[in-house]
């Protein structure tokens, strides 16, 4: 039977709850390719290392090692003078480096209130899950999985 290792293509099942068990997203099935891709949770790939498919997991993690502190900084107040007309709630903003989004949290007295935090930033956060299918990839295999990353 196969075990997660380097360059194996992995699909879980996945469970995200804050400490108080409320559920804050559920995925049927979420693939990543395992090796240190950065395409999942560190602690969480750690935890899965050597798995196999049905095997489970359940573990805690801190906020900074999900979804990062909550940073007041990315929180900023633009006057609406410097913003799209058809600005409204929940939108999202490219910020001068393309790499930052912004959203749109409150518009009010001329001013809207923008957010570049996680939206589960400062969360701490209760992963669980199961392992679904594993399929071990080759040097091409792996190459393909990266590049389709960095065109998104």
């Amino acid at each position: 039977m196969q075990n997660i290792t380097k360059n194996t293509l992995v699909s879980i099942s996945l469970k995200l709850e804050d400490q108080s068990g409320n559920i804050l997203d559920e995925s049927d099935e979420v693939m990543y390719l395992h090796g240190g891709y950065e395409q999942i949770f560190k602690k969480l790939e750690a935890e899965l290392d050597g798995k196999k498919v049905g095997d489970s997991f359940d573990l805690l993690l801190t906020a900074s090692e999900a979804f990062g502190k909550y940073d007041a900084t990315l929180e900023v107040r633009e006057s609406l003078e410097d913003l799209p007309d058809d600005l409204v709630v929940g939108m999202e903003l490219e910020g001068d480096d393309e790499e930052v989004v912004f959203v749109v949290e409150s518009i009010e007295d001329g001013y809207a209130i923008l957010n570049a935090n996680h939206e589960l930033a400062g969360i701490p956060l209760r992963v669980s899950g199961e392992v679904l299918e594993l399929e071990h990839l080759n040097d091409g295999g792996v190459q393909e999985i990266l590049s389709m990353q960095h065109e998104h």
